[in-house]
């Protein structure tokens, strides 16, 4: 494996361009645009502040650079250097800035979710959208770019609003059944929008694209509900992550529970292979040996080499102890990936040190992000996978 020298960079803005050909990354006020094989530096330029915030175009063309604190959005073009944008939310402020599909509209969030500025890079048009909810995923995308659901709140109540993305035009506009919703995702068909309440109540609901209710899933009362939700890309099965360690699938025909999947603390079945990495120090010859001269200093330990070894079951899993008296205590399925072909799902659960799970193409393989370490996981066996699901949802 071969590194490239070492970069600067501002508050983590790195992002690769779509189409996989350019690296972005920022330093205080300057956007950097590499060349990913080579890493020469195509583009360098300078915005008014720093940045906060980076998004390239769905066509990798152009690349929107938020500054927050100003309330100032700056865009720069690839193909055209000499040309830019800049678009200043003056005393509304600005706290979210992203593309549409299309990669030709701007929607910026004002402050306290006032409203939705859409500004257009073609025709300079600019339309308003009003009460755009403050949670945690209040806007979504239908894959094929036609259809934007946004939530909303009015009189202390959750709607959802549906727009043609082309025009704008405000399609459908319907309530919800929630008492504070917290997101909202389009299957991959764009023919189903899943609803999800807060984390108080479980609760999630299923509705068409003209706004009908198709079905409500409830697991439970009385506890800390739902937390993170998945589509599988086939649209087939939608997979529900609550704060009790355990995921629910749900089936796209009637909309009921087919199975549940948990995350014991001890591993039992058999069939389960369980890798357990192990430290092994290089083995050092007398000859070659060496001694510093008088008086030099201690020099660096031999850096260690590590083994994976197959643990004989029951294998018990590392637990860490949730911090229950603090808002969002790290428990329960934070994060959920389902691989391309839908045959597979990655979960992570309670406080284990995952930032990002990344399927392959293929669905052979997988990609972990962790804080200090990044793993490729290559599942070639149905325990292998079963293995790596368990580690990834455990606490090993």
């Amino acid at each position: 494996m071969n590194f490239s020298e070492v970069f600067k960079l501002s508050s983590l803005l790195c992002k690769f361009s779509p189409d996989g050909k350019y690296l972005a990354s920022c330093v205080q006020y300057r956007l950097v645009v590499r060349d990913v094989n080579t890493l020469q530096i195509l583009q360098l330029y300078t915005c008014l502040d720093q940045i906060q915030h980076i998004e390239w175009s769905a066509d990798s063309l152009f690349i929107l650079c938020a500054m927050y604190k100003r309330g100032l959005v700056q865009v720069w073009s690839l193909e055209q250097p000499e040309w830019h944008c800049k678009i200043d939310e003056g005393s509304a402020g600005l706290v979210a800035s992203c593309w549409s599909p299309d990669g030709r509209h701007i929607l910026n969030t004002t402050e306290f979710h006032l409203r939705i500025t859409v500004w257009s890079l073609c025709t300079k048009s600019i339309s308003y959208i009003k009460y755009p909810k403050a949670c945690l995923q209040g806007i979504t995308f239908t894959r094929n770019g036609r259809y934007m659901a946004l939530a909303e709140r009015r009189d202390c109540k959750d709607y959802v609003s549906i727009f043609v993305c082309s025009d704008w035009q405000l399609l459908r506009h319907f309530d919800t059944d929630t008492q504070d919703l917290t997101g909202i995702e389009w299957a991959p068909n764009g023919c189903v929008l899943a609803v999800w309440d807060t984390c108080l109540e479980y609760k999630i609901l299923l509705y068409s694209l003209d706004g009908r209710l198709l079905s409500a899933y409830s697991a439970y009362e009385w506890s800390l509900g739902i937390k993170s939700v998945a589509w599988s890309p086939s649209s087939q099965f939608l997979a529900v992550g609550s704060y009790d360690g355990k995921v629910r699938i749900l089936n796209h025909v009637t909309w009921k529970m087919i199975t549940e999947f948990g995350h014991p603390a001890t591993i039992n079945n058999p069939k389960t292979v369980v890798y357990k990495e192990a430290q092994k120090s290089p083995q050092l010859g007398l000859g070659c040996l060496s001694f510093p001269p008088p008086g030099a200093g201690a020099g660096p330990l031999p850096s260690s080499e590590s083994k994976y070894e197959i643990a004989s079951v029951p294998v018990s899993l590392q637990t860490l102890k949730p911090v229950t008296d603090r808002a969002n205590p790290k428990i329960g399925i934070g994060m959920l990936a389902f691989s391309p072909d839908s045959y597979f799902l990655a979960t992570r659960n309670g406080d284990f040190a995952v930032l990002s799970l990344c399927w392959h193409l293929s669905g052979d393989s997988m990609a972990l992000l962790s804080k200090d370490h990044v793993c490729l996981c290559f599942l070639e066996t149905e325990a292998a996978v079963s293995t790596a699901c368990r580690q990834l949802g455990g606490r090993t």
